[in-house]
């Protein structure tokens, strides 16, 4: 996958939007900048930082995914596969439903998606080296650009949704007292079930991760 790297962007998930609806830029693509000043989080929030944190965005062609992974669950997909990659490079980072980075009941980063046609742009954004009060920094040392090279080979492993699963099932557990957000209203995990196509079901209603905007 070619790997663009830039000082700064405002944000590196709308620069890929507007190459791929342009048709500027051309899946599989990366683009990771030093810092931005206008990111996109959940919810329509900003996701800003200082240099030597995570601003990285990608994009894929649904044929580049596992044939078994429900879309709507593609940023839990894209989360547990660069958790896996900090686990085995010493982290404690966790996934909270759906798709946050969290060390101990502390948010260190997360993924958004965006569905462009046959064209998936996702995006991380990650406490390595600076965060805003009440939020962590990862727990372990590493540059930016390893740590997109190392994520992006695994993504390219094309692992399957049922080894993935598998593992994030077991630590669902940690979710269990948190809450999500759904139609502006913080829901409880409480009492939710997680379903093998990685949706959870709450008081008998089935909800996928809502963090990609289809386009």
């Amino acid at each position: 996958m070619e790997i663009k790297w830039l000082k700064h962007l405002p944000s590196s998930h709308k620069y890929l939007i507007e190459g791929v609806k342009n048709n500027t830029i051309t899946p599989p693509f990366a683009i990771g900048v030093d810092f931005q000043s206008d990111g996109v989080g959940s919810r329509g929030n900003k996701w800003e930082g200082d240099e030597g944190n995570l601003y990285f965005s990608f994009c894929v062609e649904v044929k580049h995914l596992p044939n078994d992974l429900k879309l709507e669950s593609i940023s839990i997909y894209f989360s547990y596969i660069l958790k896996e990659v900090l686990f085995e490079l010493g982290s404690k980072t966790w996934i909270k439903w759906p798709n946050d980075f969290y060390l101990k009941n502390k948010k260190l980063g997360g993924v958004i998606t965006t569905k462009i046609k046959d064209t998936i742009i996702g995006s991380i954004g990650l406490n390595i080296l600076h965060a805003p009060e009440a939020y962590a920094t990862l727990d372990i040392q590493i540059q930016p650009q390893n740590l997109v090279n190392l994520f992006l080979e695994k993504l390219e492993k094309k692992i399957s949704w049922k080894d993935v699963f598998s593992k994030y099932k077991i630590e669902f557990k940690n979710s269990l007292g948190f809450t999500f957000h759904l139609n502006g209203e913080k829901i409880a995990l409480g009492n939710a079930k997680l379903c093998e196509d990685g949706s959870i079901e709450v008081d008998n209603k089935k909800v996928y991760s809502l963090r990609w905007v289809k386009l």
